[in-house]
């Protein structure tokens, strides 16, 4: 393809007259390294929530589309994200989460790092000129605390300024909500055949709801589904109908915040995911699910039954994602109308990323 027709392909597009991106944008393997530098590196993404991080040494590990990355409450109480890549051969400093740690060891050779990121000692390196530990340090990304969740990013300078990323959020949950007070219950992760970006589609529109998911459609409204969205985020809404049982009266609020993250809200209950990227055709999808703090038995049953309807969900959403991958590497796809009214925040996403593969390719 030359490169005028390229740049076709990334040209804005109106809602109205919108298509899909072209296949080559989720089966080419160079798209890796690109998504990685041009969308990950700068943005905001989501690790943890301050419920894993109370006290001092307490840890949760990531990974930033192929960065390890570890966030620690330091002993001054300092909620900080540091590469999980020692400086030394760049080993791990923690394979799992962990809580109430000393210092940050790498499992290779056993340099240990203060909870500040700072190298505190490297066995037998006494010996080396001109070697001082205390001048090696862990690379630390910038990092927010917004309701209660931890965002960080690799490059601050080229990500969205914070306050614009969740612009208009806090307005639109309100007070009540106390999300920085619910307490983390639950992680479920799956292995997903198909690219992040296919699974980031599936999420922004309730079009394959009636189609995909039988018992969610009968959860939600379908007829008052709404979605909306602005500048580095977009929202799904819709009044639930018949989950009394399982959530209580309210409503659902599905946030999705560029590039990878997403807020499921419901009553008394926030799940967090994200979508790592794991390669052209695969990626990670991590679920967190945190709760209101009530230890009754109903509240108990209520989050068994919720675990296990998420599953039932999302084991539909892993296999037509995995079916739309295969039929976008076939070589039959070309890019399809969207439906203004149910795949605004496709559009919108897609817009995104063509904006971003236009700066790339100038």
């Amino acid at each position: 393809m030359n490169r005028a027709d390229a740049f076709a392909d990334l040209a804005p597009q109106p809602l109205d007259r919108a298509t899909a991106l072209p296949a080559r944008y989720y089966v080419d393997p160079a798209m890796v390294a690109l998504d990685r530098h041009a969308i990950f590196d700068r943005g905001w993404q989501l690790i943890a929530h301050v419920c894993q991080l109370r006290d001092a040494g307490d840890h949760v590990i990531g990974d930033f589309a192929g960065l390890p990355v570890i966030a620690v409450r330091g002993a001054d109480g300092a909620i900080r994200v540091f590469h999980n890549v020692c400086r030394h051969r760049a080993g791990p400093l923690a394979g799992c989460d962990g809580l109430a740690a000393k210092s940050l060891r790498c499992r290779y050779h056993g340099w240990t790092y203060t909870l500040e990121g700072v190298l505190r000692s490297a066995p037998e390196m006494g010996g080396a000129p001109d070697f001082e530990p205390s001048g090696v340090r862990l690379p630390q990304l910038a990092v927010r605390v917004w309701r209660g969740l931890v965002f960080a990013a690799v490059d601050e300078a080229r990500a969205p300024p914070f306050e614009e990323f969740v612009e208009g959020i806090d307005a639109r949950l309100g007070a009540n909500r106390g999300l920085e007070h619910y307490g983390h219950h639950y992680r479920v992760g799956y292995d997903v055949d198909c690219n992040w970006k296919i699974y980031v589609d599936n999420y922004l529109e309730g079009y394959h709801v009636p189609h995909i998911h039988p018992g969610l459609n009968r959860l939600l409204d379908y007829r008052s589904y709404v979605t909306e969205t602005k500048r580095w985020y977009s929202y799904q809404w819709s009044p639930l109908e018949s989950g009394d049982a399982l959530y209580g009266d309210g409503d659902a609020l599905y946030y999705w915040l560029w590039p990878n993250t997403m807020l499921n809200i419901l009553p008394g209950r926030l799940q967090t995911n994200r979508v790592i990227p794991r390669g052209m055709g695969r990626c990670r999808v991590e679920f967190d699910f945190y709760y209101t703090l009530d230890e009754s038995g109903d509240a108990r049953a209520r989050r068994d039954a919720d675990l296990a309807f998420s599953d039932e969900v999302q084991l539909e959403d892993l296999t037509i994602c995995e079916d739309v991958q295969r039929g976008l590497a076939s070589g039959s796809y070309e890019p399809g109308r969207l439906n203004p009214l149910r795949e605004n925040a496709v559009h919108h996403f897609h817009e995104l990323l063509r904006s971003v593969y236009r700066d790339a390719a100038g």
